[in-house]
């Protein structure tokens, strides 16, 4: 393989689209992972089983919403041309709902209950993901054809690494003061914010609401954007409805496209599994605590940095189709190398004495540096799959049509993601064993794998035919 020749720095308007994706992911992190979304299971709804089901509740109804909608909305789009306003307003509109979230107390108290919060939650899904569609879609034109693989990494970088200066941030201001064996840290926290009233776990809403406000910016002022058309909001839906539905009945969406979709869809749903029982998993199995958690969400971030920056160079190296085959099968290797370590055996054929102990403090026996280290490898490739996906449909997208793809991009996220925890709930009661659930994951990825070798595009030589549009 060839060596790759000298390139230029990214410029304004690709650091610009990568900077956005930085101030989004917080929401994903500190939201929706490891401060607010347990707080509200528990503390808001008052049950955490009952929590876990409302969790789930807002989820399936936002990813049905945004699965029969956000292609149509992406096509209308291709018809108007530019994708900046919309980007802007629907960025505008979320964040003042972020913020809103410091409004939501717990169960008896004199703030937005259950149900406001419900709606908060789920109208700020809703806009994040059709944000999605139109942000990913600027990438053909804010960034030239040789900077998207590395725009594409940076960004998930950017989310990971601004993702652990917040949470890391948070922690120490107002989550762990008082903690004992930490009196580095102050006795109470900042502000004179009242842990009985869970104003600690509120506070992560306005402040990634003002991070989100400030990366938003620079996409807005300085990345590039495909030229308006002039037609109108009405005409453009119609005509975009019109031109998607005629792709999808005739067969004219390109072979390459649909199979790619359909094998980002199977791999997708696996991963997205993988978020939703990881933490549940960790805990049921090696019988990790709040703090062993924490940390590894904190190592999950910190390789989640080092991932976008491998997968960018991947795809330069290889070409945006094999980086990914290649971050698929680490995944997967990663994944069997979680399921098959408990507390008493490595690798499945290997016994540990669950008294034996490498040192002293966390992660001290073998089995748990394995998980964690399976762990750091599977965020790692993980990651870099994530930014290698993105890449590839653009190489796959058609000029002037990245609205609708990223549309039907977006509709392979979301369509069945309900799939993978379906699965794993199925499996899990019908072996009674969490290892056991956690396997049809593996073969989601697996099968997309499959699907990824009847792929055509996507190679390394189709980087100089990738055109803004």
């Amino acid at each position: 393989m060839s060596r790759p020749s000298a390139r230029s720095p990214l410029s304004l308007s690709a650091w610009s689209w990568a900077f956005y994706q930085g101030a989004r992911d917080p929401y994903i992190i500190l939201i929706g992972t490891y401060v607010f979304i347990p707080y509200f299971a528990t503390a808001v709804v008052g049950d955490p089983v009952k929590g876990q089901s409302t969790v789930a509740a807002y989820h399936l109804l936002s990813s049905l919403i945004v699965a029969f909608t956000a292609p149509f909305l992406g096509a209308a789009v291709d018809q108007m041309g530019a994708r900046r306003p919309w980007l802007a307003g629907l960025s505008l509109a979320a964040v003042p709902l972020i913020a809103a979230l410091w409004l939501v107390t717990p169960a008896g108290g004199a703030g937005l209950g259950v149900g406001a919060a419900f709606l908060l939650l789920l109208a700020i899904s809703i806009l994040l993901s059709y944000g999605d569609v139109f942000y990913n879609a600027m990438l053909m034109g804010a960034a030239k054809p040789q900077e998207q693989a590395r725009a594409s990494g940076l960004a998930l970088s950017l989310g990971n690494g601004i993702s652990i200066i917040l949470l890391l941030a948070v922690l120490a201001a107002f989550v762990l003061p008082g903690t004992p064996g930490l009196s580095f840290l102050p006795a109470q926290p900042l502000f004179g914010l009242e842990r009985a009233a869970h104003e600690p776990d509120r506070i992560v809403g306005p402040i990634v609401a003002v991070v989100f406000l400030i990366g938003a910016l620079p996409v807005l002022l300085f990345a590039k954007d495909a030229p308006s058309t002039g037609m109108g909001l009405p005409r453009a839906f119609v005509a975009g409805a019109r031109h998607l539905i005629g792709l999808l009945r005739g067969a004219r969406a390109p072979r390459d496209v649909v199979i790619y979709l359909a094998a980002r869809m199977l791999y997708i749903d696996g991963k997205m599994a993988l978020l939703v029982f990881g933490g549940v998993y960790a805990a049921g199995v090696m019988g990790w605590g709040v703090t062993e958690l924490l940390i590894l969400g904190v190592v999950s971030c910190v390789s989640g940095v080092a991932g976008g920056v491998l997968g960018g160079w991947l795809d330069d190296r290889m070409g945006p189709r094999e980086a990914f085959k290649l971050e698929i099968v680490v995944t997967v290797l990663a994944l069997l190398a979680q399921i098959t370590t408990s507390p008493t055996r490595l690798l499945l054929f290997f016994a540990a004495d669950e008294q034996a102990r490498l040192w002293g403090g966390l992660f001290g026996t073998a089995p748990e540096v394995l998980y964690l280290a399976a762990a750091f490898v599977l965020s790692v490739f993980g990651t870099a799959s994530w930014a290698s996906s993105r890449t590839l449909m653009v190489r796959l997208t058609p000029p002037g049509e990245a609205g609708a793809f990223f549309g039907l991009f977006a509709l392979s996220q979301t369509a069945t993601m309900w799939l993978g925890p379906l699965l794993v709930d199925g499996f899990t009661r019908a072996f009674k064993s969490q290892q056991a659930g956690f396997a049809p994951v593996a073969g989601l990825m697996l099968a997309g794998l499959v699907l990824l070798y009847f792929v055509r595009g996507g190679g390394r030589s189709d980087a100089s035919s990738s055109t803004p549009a």
